[in-house]
């Protein structure tokens, strides 16, 4: 249990990196911050996905479930991105 946390941790850790910097880089070159935002949060979400499916819970990672999941995630991204440009 103990091993999986800590997998599940590190890819969390990881994954909140890779969407600090993506946000800054594309905010930096003048993308508005709900689009910054997007742009970092499938960056983010695509590896953690996949990251997870794979070392953390050893299973297949399907199509259909990323797609879903980085639609509804991915959604809630830009409404909160809007919000912060407002």
């Amino acid at each position: 249990m103990v091993k999986l946390f800590s997998r599940y941790a590190t890819i969390g850790v990881l994954n909140t990196l890779i969407h600090w910097i993506t946000f800054a880089i594309c905010f930096e070159r003048g993308l508005a911050q709900s689009l910054s935002n997007f742009i970092a949060f499938c960056m983010a979400v695509t590896f953690s996905f996949f990251a997870n499916a794979r070392w953390t819970f050893n299973s297949e990672a399907t199509t259909i479930r990323y797609i879903m999941y980085v639609f509804f995630m991915g959604m809630i991204a830009v409404m909160i991105g809007s919000y912060a440009d407002r």
